[in-house]
């Protein structure tokens, strides 16, 4: 769906202030010119995705952001007019008319009609519509090419119920890391199977390594204290990005994290033009513990590879180890890390993500054990595909990611790896990984067209002929979710769940399952949502967190069982069982 919604719903809504300074070269002058105006407007992605609801039910009939229609082009009405006479036009037009205030009597006589009043809406509902406006208009308005055809809902189908519930049992109440909300920012569990049972890990992003033992969390390493370059800004993708445990732990002592230090703290093993500002640096470091079975952590560290970023968003995601992969397997022991794009798109160089000779938004296939690395610090594995090739960077295992937050094997068929994709205004995605494969991004998001030179807020439709890039198995808009929090396929003791990829949104905790078991490229698997019970009584982390940002992240323990985390609260939950609506309520 475009813009514009069916015709019949003839709102004015915005047929307001932006007559008068459209940017068609055809629209009648402001009669009261303004320097660009600086007003504070919502701009959090549920506030925006709210306001564009209200945009595409009232005003997209109407109103585009790079072409008049019945009204006029709304690209940088936000600037032009201040909020205050914004919000009094939406409320009631007439009553602005009737007042003689000018612009409203110019903006009657050049549309010779009223705009309806919109009392009824809310203060934020309003403050919602016109943070929506703001963000797409000033797109629009600093775009480098006016592009039609934009979706701002591009997939209409809306994803259905399922009849299935989560049982949800409180495990864990991860230790406090900060004074303010989220005062928890727990982003990653693992689990591992040890000679003495099970061992689970949970990182918190303040600089915390935990283990849990029975419902007591102790810290197991404190990175802050072991690397002074340490450092954590919260909102703004610092601190422990991720890690994981080496399969062979119990004798190598072996583990693995990804951090942030500031920019130009060391030279870089994959560095940015000095012309350019480098925004920070993430670090992937190998820790060797004296006794692995110690709870403690105690031995020694070294640097396997350092990396520049343009900003501080999508920096060094998810790194893991196969999971599923046995000794003699050609996966065993080699390392994956899932690179964003270092916010390139925000700095306006697309040119450094989206190819294979470019290292950011990548996933990349190392093996730590190696040194036939430029750095000497870690191995090219053989395999890789781009390993003998000068056109590509060999420890590339696949490319054209924005954000490849999470990723995971299938236990019935490890080679099917799973990237969950962040998508940046429209299209959540779940990926199906194929070495030296390219997945889009920059020039795709989902299976629409995304065009960094246009409105970066919105996508565009595929043209006929579109063979270049891998698309989702998995994907779903911004009508549902904001951003999507990878899971895994289940094959636990749960029946009802064996072969369902499970997976949610972070900010809403929406989850989701999808039947990946003949999924493949090209084919999209169908979502449900599901639901989920808690002390016996069906619930919502939004119902249980008081409506704040839920950021929900899922893990799974060397058992193959699930767990669900919020970074608000440090809460873990693990799902203990699946039932049917209908047995909730006999």
């Amino acid at each position: 769906m475009t813009f514009l919604v069916p015709k019949g719903q003839i709102y004015i809504l915005l047929g307001l202030c932006l007559g008068l300074f459209s940017c068609n070269s055809n629209a009648k002058k402001d009669p009261h010119p303004k320097a660009d105006i600086v007003d504070n407007y919502l701009q959090d992605e549920l506030s925006v995705q709210k306001g564009m609801q209200l945009f595409n039910m009232h005003c997209a009939s109407c109103h585009d952001f790079n072409a008049d229609i019945i009204g006029p082009n709304l690209a940088g009405v936000t600037g032009k007019a201040d909020k205050a006479w914004l919000t009094d036009f939406i409320r009631n037009p007439k009553k602005k008319i009737e007042a003689g205030d000018e612009r409203s009597v110019q903006l009657y006589e050049a549309y010779s009609t009223y705009m309806p009043a919109f009392e009824h809406f809310s203060e934020d509902e309003l403050e919602a519509l016109l943070g929506f406006i703001h963000k797409y208009s000033e797109a629009e308005r600093k775009s480098k090419k006016k592009r039609p055809g934009a979706l701002s809902d591009p997939i209409t189908e809306k994803i259905t119920e399922s009849n299935l519930l989560l049982v949800l049992e409180e495990v864990l109440q991860v230790p406090a890391s900060a004074e303010h909300h989220p005062k928890a920012r727990i982003n990653k569990l693992a689990g591992l199977r040890s000679s003495e049972g099970e061992r689970l890990f949970i990182a918190d992003l303040n600089g915390k390594l935990y283990e849990a033992k029975g419902t007591t969390v102790k810290t197991y390493l404190d990175m802050v204290q072991q690397l002074p370059n340490f450092i954590n800004v919260p909102g703004f993708g610092t601190g422990i990005g991720s890690f994981d445990i080496h399969p062979n732990f119990e004798e190598n002592g072996l583990l693995y994290t990804t951090h942030t230090e500031p920019a130009h703290t060391r030279e870089a093993d994959f560095s940015l033009p000095d012309s350019l500002k480098v925004g920070l640096q993430w670090v992937l470091t190998e820790w060797k513990a004296q006794n692995p079975e110690e709870q403690q952590f105690s031995g020694s560290k070294r640097e396997l590879l350092r990396m520049d970023m343009l900003g501080t968003v999508h920096g060094f995601q998810e790194v893991s180890f196969n999971p599923m992969a046995k000794k003699g397997d050609s996966d065993y022991g080699l390392l994956y890390l899932c690179i964003g794009d270092g916010g390139a798109i925000y700095a306006d160089k697309p040119q450094f993500v989206g190819s294979e000779d470019e290292i950011w938004g990548s996933v990349i296939r190392i093996d730590p054990s190696g040194s036939n690395s430029v750095n000497g610090q870690y191995g090219l594995p053989p395999d890789n595909p781009f390993v003998g090739n000068s056109e590509g960077i060999p420890e590339i295992w696949a490319y054209g990611f924005r954000n490849p937050h999470r990723i995971s094997w299938d236990a019935e068929d490890p080679s099917r790896m799973y990237v969950s994709n962040i998508g940046r205004h429209s299209v959540e995605e779940v990926n199906l990984v194929e070495k030296g494969r390219n997945y889009g991004w920059p020039n795709r998001e989902g299976t629409f067209v995304f065009d960094a030179d246009a409105n970066t807020e919105v996508v565009y439709p595929l043209p006929k002929d579109d063979e270049d890039f891998v698309y989702p198995i998995i994907q779903y808009d911004h009508d549902e979710g904001n951003a999507v929090s990878g899971g895994y396929v289940y094959y636990g003791k749960m029946e009802k769940l064996q072969g369902k990829y499970l997976f949610g949104d972070i900010p809403r905790g929406t989850l989701f399952m999808a039947d990946v078991t003949n999924a493949h490229r090209g084919q999209l698997a169908p979502i449900k949502k599901m639901g989920f019970v808690l002390n016996g009584k069906a619930t919502t982390f939004d119902a249980l967190l008081g409506g704040a940002r839920v950021d929900l992240r899922w893990g799974m323990d060397s058992a193959g069982e699930l767990y669900l985390f919020t970074k608000y609260d440090g809460k873990v939950y693990m799902v203990v069982d699946c039932i049917d609506k209908d047995a909730l309520s006999s």
